[in-house]
C-alpha cells in the first residue's frame, strides 16, 4: 500500500508499525512543510494522520476509505522535528469503522489528535471507477 501512495512517497515518510486495526507512520519535517510562522503547516500534519488512518482502516485486507476525519491541533511542531502519527481502530461494523490518532514530536509532546471514520467499499468498488452516484 505503501508504495502505491504518491504523497506517502512525496513527503518521505516511513511505515514504521501496520497491525490489525493500528498503525504508526513517522515524518521529519523538512523546510518545504512549513508555513508562513515557520512551524509546520496542518496540511502536512493532517496527511500524516491520515496516512496512519489509512494503514490502519486497510489492515484487514479490506478496501477501506476515509468517510470522514478531523483533527485537533493542539501544540505546534518545528523544522526538523520527527513527528509521529500512531492511529487505533476503536470500533468496526460490518463495513464502517472508527479510528482515533494522536500526533506527537519527537519529545514525546502531543501536537495533534486525530478521528477518523472509514468506510469499507469493497474490492469491486475499488477496481471499478465511481459514478458519483450511491
Amino acid at each position: 500500500m505503501a508504495a502505491r501512495d504518491g504523497v506517502f512517497q512525496a513527503l518521505g515518510m516511513d511505515l514504521i508499525e501496520a497491525r490489525r486495526g493500528h498503525a504508526e507512520v513517522r515524518l521529519t519535517l523538512a523546510p518545504t512543510m512549513l508555513n508562513a510562522n515557520g512551524v509546520a503547516h496542518g496540511g502536512v500534519i493532517f496527511t500524516l494522520a491520515d496516512a496512519a488512518f489509512g494503514f490502519a482502516c486497510n489492515s484487514d485486507g479490506r478496501p477501506t476509505v476515509a468517510a470522514h476525519a478531523a483533527i485537533s491541533f493542539v501544540a505546534a511542531a518545528r523544522p526538523g522535528e520527527v513527528l509521529t502519527a500512531t492511529v487505533t481502530r476503536q470500533h468496526r461494523g460490518r463495513t464502517t469503522g472508527v479510528y482515533d490518532g494522536r500526533v506527537t514530536a519527537g519529545d514525546g509532546r502531543l501536537i495533534a489528535l486525530f478521528r477518523g471514520h472509514a468506510h469499507e467499499i469493497g474490492a469491486i468498488a475499488a477496481a471499478a471507477p465511481q459514478s458519483g452516484r450511491d
